[in-house]
C-alpha cells in the first residue's frame, strides 16, 4: 500500500512505539490521528510532527467504545477516509497471578484485547469504503508463549494474535490486510520505568527499539505476512519453547541468569545516567 495521503489511525498514538509508528507514518506522508489518554502528550508529538504531515488527535479511553466510535467519525471528517488502524494501546500489570489485582486483570483485557476487537469492528467499514486498508496490531511473544507472572498479559496477546489470524483468513480476499507484530522487550517506558517488575525471562531476549519496531508496522502494511515476530531469533526460540514445553522448562534457569545479567546492567547504566 502506498501510503502518502492514507489516513493512519494510532492508538496508544503519543509515545513509545505509538509515537515511533506516528514518525514513521508521517515521514511515509500518511495523514496521522493519534489517540491516547494523555492530551498533553497528544499535543507534543502532534506539534512535532504537524510540519511534516496533517495530525489530528483525540484524547480518549480506547476500552470506551463510544470513544472509539467518535475517533473514526473524527478520521473519516478530518481527512475523508479511513486506511490503517494500529492497535497498539496496552496495559500491563505484572506480578504472580494471585498477587495481580482483578480490577488490573480486567484492564488489559479491556484495553489489550476488548479495545482492538471492537476498534476493528467498527473500522471496517470504513476501510471497505476507502477501497483498501490495513488493520496491524501491536501483540507480544508473550501472545505466543505464555510467560509467568505475566499469565493475563499473555492471554491477552494470545486473543490478540488469534484474532489477527482468523480475521487474516476472512479478509484475505477484500483488499484489508489484517497482521501483527509480536516483538519481545521493548526500550520504552512500558517495561524500562518498571525494571524490577519486569520478569528475568523478558531480558533474556534483546531489546529492540520502538523505532525498529514501527518499522516492522509499515512493513507488515505493504507485505503478505500475517505475523512479524521480533527479533527473529527469539521467536524461533519461542515458537520451539511452545511446542516443546519440557524443553522451555529445563532453558529456564539457563535464560532467567542471563535476563538477571542484563538486567543488572541496565539498572547500572540507568544510575550512570541519572548521575551526569
Amino acid at each position: 500500500m502506498d501510503l502518502k495521503d492514507k489516513t493512519v489511525v494510532i492508538t496508544g498514538g503519543s509515545k513509545g512505539v505509538g509515537a515511533a509508528c506516528a514518525r514513521a507514518f508521517a515521514r511515509a506522508g500518511a495523514n496521522l490521528v493519534l489517540a491516547a489518554r494523555n492530551k498533553k502528550d497528544l499535543e507534543a508529538i502532534a506539534g512535532e510532527l504537524r510540519a511534516v504531515t496533517k495530525v489530528a488527535i483525540l484524547a480518549m479511553d480506547v476500552a470506551d467504545e463510544e470513544s472509539c466510535r467518535n475517533l473514526l467519525k473524527k478520521a473519516q471528517f478530518e481527512f475523508g477516509a479511513v486506511h490503517v488502524i494500529v492497535n497498539n494501546a496496552g496495559y500491563h500489570a505484572r506480578g504472580l497471578f494471585e498477587s495481580v489485582a482483578a480490577v488490573d486483570m480486567a484492564m488489559m483485557v479491556d484495553v489489550n484485547l476488548k479495545a482492538p476487537i471492537v476498534m476493528t469492528r467498527l473500522a471496517l467499514p470504513y476501510l471497505r469504503e476507502a477501497g483498501e486498508g490495513a488493520i496491524i496490531n501491536v501483540g507480544s511473544l508473550a501472545g505466543m508463549m505464555g510467560v509467568p507472572n505475566s499469565a493475563v498479559y499473555s492471554a491477552t496477546k494470545s486473543g490478540l494474535r488469534a484474532l489477527t489470524f482468523a480475521l487474516h483468513e476472512e479478509l484475505r480476499d477484500s483488499g484489508i490486510k489484517v497482521a501483527v507484530v509480536s516483538p519481545g522487550p521493548i526500550d520504552t517506558g512500558f517495561i524500562m520505568s518498571d525494571i524490577d517488575a519486569v520478569s528475568n525471562l523478558t531480558f533474556s531476549q534483546p531489546i529492540s527499539t520502538q523505532d525498529e519496531v514501527a518499522a516492522q508496522v509499515l512493513a507488515l502494511c505493504a507485505g503478505s505476512k500475517r505475523e512479524k515476530a521480533m527479533p527473529v531469533l527469539s521467536g524461533i526460540l519461542v515458537t520451539i519453547s511452545s511446542l516443546f514445553p519440557s524443553l522451555a522448562r529445563a532453558m529456564r534457569p539457563l535464560l532467567e541468569n542471563k535476563g538477571k545479567r542484563v538486567k543488572r546492567a541496565l539498572k547500572a547504566k540507568a544510575r550512570a545516567a541519572n548521575r551526569e
